[in-house]
């Protein structure tokens, strides 16, 4: 395949780049430094039915294959994202959106475990056989896939989070359609040489805005929608896919809480909660954005929590540092706007709250800490979506727990403690389809990842990750043909002879 060039705007389809000469033309902007990275299209929507056309005849191939072969083919794409070099997709990414380097390499070297994990579980299980309901008759379910699903990208995990889909779908029987976020696209579309290895059309990525996802949402030639980014977005594709009746998950972020006992480790719950906050500038779903600490902790955890934060290096993703800028001035703008509004409210900074009077130039705002937040604050109410923890003092954890679920996300909780009560009533009590315990932002392939509420529906990973891009079919068979009693004509004395009365 010939090298890809981020300034020869492209899309892969039919297991290739191609260029597309005429196609409306954007800039990818390094928010670093606010310079051109390179050059993306707006995908045409003819252009997007011949992919949705090249996707269909690739998937009815690809859903004959066996499972072992379809597995195999599968772990051939692990062994390559795994064995190749993570360098040229990560320092995209880096340049991209300014994730720090260590945190692209990290993505790219979790992406492949994905594929081997859904490679075998498709293998593990294709169907149910029922208990009879008749004599003779051999009745199961079948899982079989739905044909062509439609992958649309946020900018913050672009490898990772496609790769938790694509695997499902893939081995599930489909063929699949990706749209980065066009702040991602092009380590998007450069990781996609990994999937040479497939049938031309099996996968395919297109760029552009959100016309192009809607177009593609809207095509007959698709059949399943996962979709992660923001409420309001994600309100908009579940309507047009329920207008349609396409299955869609959909995972549509949070404000995540995280609550502090007063029976914490401090020594392990400060650099927890500096990792659960700060991690990508804040800008990842399950963020811990509200934190509830209990009174008897609460001065004490907010001096250390402080005095980790101001230590964090701040700077491009290419150089020594740990909070690299916010993807787009827009998204600066909005965070710094938040902090503005609740310090007029009568939140305090204790750090941050500001842009780095040394970073100018590049969209970065300081790791902030606020307190004295109270709960009826707007920054409370939205997914903030940057470098800020907003801190509640509380007087114990009933208050906390009440306060926590006292939100319309529903994507993540945590919790620090070393009491095992409060361990379990955390697991019990948190109103969040995920709860860390001393760990947060673990994930595991093997268990689902979504969340209640406005913070989406379905789930990604885990058995239901693979079933949201499989669909059943039950079968009825009967080996030795008979005449059942049941069917037509029915017996004289089957009808109603009129005796009694009502």
């Amino acid at each position: 395949m010939p090298q890809f060039d981020p300034f020869s705007p492209r899309i892969y389809r039919a297991g290739a780049f191609r260029e597309l000469p005429e196609a409306p033309r954007s800039q990818v902007i390094n928010p670093a430094d606010e310079q051109a990275v390179g050059l993306i299209v707006e995908t045409p929507p003819s252009v997007l039915e011949e992919v949705v056309a090249e996707a269909g005849a690739a998937q009815k191939a690809w859903a004959r294959l066996d499972a072992k072969s379809r597995a195999g083919l599968l772990h051939r794409i692990a062994d390559s994202i795994e064995q190749g070099d993570f360098e040229p997709v990560a320092k995209l990414l880096v340049l991209e959106m300014g994730k720090p380097y260590p945190e692209a390499t990290g993505e790219m070297a979790n992406a492949g475990a994905i594929f081997r994990y859904y490679a075998e579980m498709a293998r593990d299980e294709a169907g149910k056989l029922a208990g009879t309901t008749q004599a003779g008759s051999f009745q199961f379910a079948r899982y079989e896939p739905y044909g062509v699903s439609v992958h649309i990208l946020p900018f913050n995990f672009p490898i990772l989070l496609m790769c938790w889909t694509l695997a499902a779908s893939l081995a599930a029987g489909n063929a699949c359609i990706v749209k980065p976020a066009e702040a991602t696209s092009l380590c998007s579309l450069k990781f996609m040489e990994h999937f040479s290895l497939l049938a031309p059309g099996l996968v395919s990525c297109v760029t552009g805005g959100g016309a192009v996802a809607q177009a593609l949402i809207a095509s007959k030639g698709t059949h399943a929608v996962a979709f992660t980014g923001g409420v309001e977005t994600g309100r908009k594709v579940a309507v047009a896919c329920a207008e349609r009746f396409k299955p869609a998950v959909i995972e549509a972020g949070g404000s995540d809480p995280m609550i502090i006992s007063r029976n914490a480790p401090l020594e392990v719950a400060v650099p927890g909660a500096v990792t659960a906050a700060f991690h990508l500038s804040g800008q990842i779903c399950t963020s811990a954005e509200r934190f509830y600490v209990e009174e008897a902790v609460h001065d004490a955890f907010v001096e250390r929590f402080a005095d980790a934060a101001r230590k964090l290096r701040i700077g491009p993703g290419l150089e020594q540092s740990e909070i690299g800028p916010l993807v787009s001035r827009a998204a600066r703008d909005r965070v710094a706007k938040l902090v503005e509004e609740a310090i007029a409210e009568g939140a305090e900074a204790v750090c941050g709250g500001r842009v780095p009077p040394d970073r100018n130039q590049g969209w970065y705002y300081e790791p902030t800490i606020l307190t004295g937040v109270t709960p009826e604050m707007a920054i409370l109410q939205q997914e903030v979506f940057g470098p800020v923890a907003s801190i509640v003092k509380v007087s114990g954890l009933e208050e906390a727990f009440e306060l926590a679920n006292r939100s319309d996300f529903g994507l993540g909780a945590s919790i620090f403690t070393s009491d095992l009560k409060e361990a379990m009533q955390a697991a019990e009590r948190f109103e969040s389809g995920m709860v860390w315990i001393n760990n947060p932002l673990i994930d595991n392939d093997a268990l689902p990842f979504g969340g209640w509420k406005n913070s989406g529906v379905g789930r990604e990973l885990g058995r239901q990750g693979l079933d949201a891009f499989r669909q059943t079919k039950m079968v009825i068979l009967d080996a030795d043909p008979a005449v059942q009693d049941w069917w037509y004509p029915y017996p004289a004395d089957w009808f109603y002879q009129g005796k009694g009365r009502f």
